[in-house]
Parts: C-alpha cells; structure tokens; sequence
C-alpha cells in the first residue's frame, strides 16, 4: 500500500466509471472520502447500496447527500418522476431523455462546499468521453469553466479533476479490471430493478465497456439479446 497524500473528495455514485476512478486514486497514494448523492433517480436506491458496500470494504469514508427536490423540480426519464427509461442503443435521442439539467454542476458544487470544509485539496469527478456528445455539463468546456469556478469560490483552496474526460467507457472498464474492480459489485442500468435489464442505454453502454461480447462482462442481465 502506497502512503496516503492528498486528500480528496470523489462524488461517487457506486456505478463502474465512479469505482474505477476510486480505485485508481486509491492506487496513486490519495486519501480519499466519497460523497454520494440520493436525487430520486430510479437507479440511486441500487446505486447507493453498491457505493456504501465498497467503501466499506475499502475503508474509504463515504457520505450520502439527500436531494429530495430534484424530483419535483427538474424533468428527466432517469427521475423516478418522469418519462419511461427509454431502451435500445445509447444514442443521441435516448441520451437526450436521460439528461437531468445541470446535475453534475449541483453536485460538484456540493463536493466543493464540503471538500473546504474538511480542509480537502481537490474534488474528481468520473465523467468520461463518451458523455460529452450529450451531456453539457461532462464537456471540456464545462470543465474548465467549473475547475475556475471552485477554485476562485473557495480562495484557491480547491480544485477539481477529471481524469477521464479524454477516455471512453471501455478504456475504464480496462483500467478497473487492472486494478481488480468487480464490475458485478457495480451498477448501471437505468432501470433500477433487481438485475439489470439488459435493454436500456446504459445497459447496451455497459455491455459495450466491459466487452460482453468476448465474455469479459460478469454482470447478470435479464435480457438476453445480442450485444450492440
């Protein structure tokens, strides 16, 4: 085990992208806490369960924010308040429909208010190539504009990472599987149900990343149709 250093703040879902990255700041020597955040989606009740094992078992400490008002505010299929989760192939239509507005911006500046706090030096965040088509708060530009942000709004004391903006979802499912994640100890599926369904976006993603089709993918999922 490498010693500790920095100390950092990872807005952490229990998803694969947000493990690997846990694993990989763990395996640089950064001390970590974990902030994951309960908005109404209709996967955080699988999500959160997933997050509070493993930092468990990796004896991270790890906090879960209520953000009850998302729900009553803000339109989005992945709510459990809105639209169906829409199936098929993770393109620009379905992704549209999973977009919550602004999320990552709310939850970073969350991560920063209690990473100065806690006297911690930076906050990462997992977003990751394959988002930023879609998705305009996990694009580059967001990112710098936002890295700006946190380090003016907290005097220079915080600064935020994302180490995966540049790679797509398989190239960290290949860096989880080096660091030994188990991606059954993950979830994705939009849907939220016992396994995953096999046939939402995230799914077909998923599948995709962890090359299901060279039977690389540990996860169980109800559908049984071919991979994208």
């Amino acid at each position: 085990m490498k010693p500790l250093s920095v100390h950092t703040v990872i807005v952490y879902s229990g998803g694969m992208d947000s493990t690997v990255l846990l694993y990989d700041i763990l395996d640089r020597g950064i001390r970590a806490e974990a902030l994951s955040f309960d908005y109404g989606s209709r996967h955080n009740h699988r999500e959160l369960s997933m997050a509070k094992n493993i930092c468990e078992n990796l004896k991270v400490p790890h906090h879960i924010v209520p953000l009850d008002f998302f729900k009553g505010f803000f339109k989005s299929a992945l709510l459990s308040s809105g639209d169906p989760i829409p199936e098929g192939p993770y393109n620009e239509s379905t992704m549209k429909q999973t977009v919550v507005p602004f999320r990552n911006g709310i939850l970073m500046s969350i991560a920063a208010g209690y990473a100065e706090s806690v006297g911690a030096s930076e906050i990462v965040l997992a977003s990751h190539g394959g988002d930023h088509a879609i998705y305009p708060d996990c694009r580059p530009d967001f990112n710098r504009a936002f890295s700006q942000a946190v380090y003016f709004g907290t005097d220079g004391k915080v600064s935020v990472r994302f180490p995966y903006e540049g790679l797509d979802k398989r190239n960290i499912g290949d860096i989880g599987r080096k660091l030994g994640v188990d991606y059954a100890k993950t979830w994705t599926c939009y849907k939220g149900g016992l396994h995953h369904c096999g046939v939402c976006s995230a799914c077909n993603e998923r599948r995709y990343a962890l090359r299901f089709e060279e039977k690389m993918d540990p996860t169980t999922y109800l559908d049984s149709a071919k991979p994208r």
